[in-house]
């Protein structure tokens, strides 16, 4: 049997270099690597995989931007999420966006090597653990609020997002540099599990922090 050709994404060294001994000796290739998904996205247009698997939080970035950007290049590589995010919203994102797999780090070795065997013949994998989390997501009370989760700035940031700010207008209001915007962006981002401002956008309007007239 052919191997599996596999590109890695995580932020801790120590974890990719442990998957990569784990897929080796179970007769896949580890064609690369990265820590965040600027750089993946070149290696992935470049290298062109069977498979990726990748974490959700990556640091202050977003596994989700990273699987937003493979859908929006149509980008011929099938996604396995390997995260330790058991948020029903995260698992009902990561769908959304293409991947067919989602895996939670604390899986046995057998768990993600049949996730991984599975989603490379076209199959979607969930285990049952995380196949209760997307029926939660499927059926979650629409007053929950994941604001809860956001501090007041980061609730201050969104509303000026979604009401068209961009990055430097919002820093010059709140005297903070661009990229400290962006970093505030990309963990709000990632807390809501949404990969785009227009899922941003639905979001807000959906837990009332604008209306669909976007006032």
């Amino acid at each position: 049997m052919k191997p599996i050709t596999i590109y890695l994404v995580d932020d801790h060294a120590i974890l990719r270099d442990g998957l990569r001994a784990m897929l080796a000796a179970g007769n896949h290739d580890v064609v690369g690597e990265a820590a965040e998904p600027t750089a993946a996205l070149a290696d992935l247009t470049r290298l062109k995989p069977d498979l990726l698997l990748l974490d959700l939080s990556l640091g202050s970035r977003s596994g989700l931007e990273l699987l937003a950007e493979i859908q929006k290049r149509s980008l011929p590589v099938r996604s396995v999420m390997l995260t330790m995010s058991a948020q029903p919203r995260h698992v009902a994102e990561a769908l959304r966006l293409g991947a067919s797999g989602y895996v939670l780090k604390g899986a046995s070795r057998t768990e993600l090597m049949n996730a991984i065997d599975a989603v490379a013949m076209g199959k979607r994998y969930l285990g049952p653990e995380v196949a209760d989390l997307a029926v939660q997501a499927l059926t979650a009370e629409p007053d929950d609020n994941p604001l809860a989760e956001l501090s007041p700035r980061e609730r201050q940031i969104i509303a000026m997002v979604v009401n068209g700010l961009s990055s430097p207008m919002i820093g010059e209001q709140l005297h903070l540099s661009p990229k400290t915007v962006d970093t505030y962006r990309s963990r709000l981002m990632a807390k809501l599990g949404v990969a785009d401002v227009t899922a941003l956008v639905r979001f807000a309007i959906r837990h009332g922090l604008i209306d669909a007239d976007g006032n």
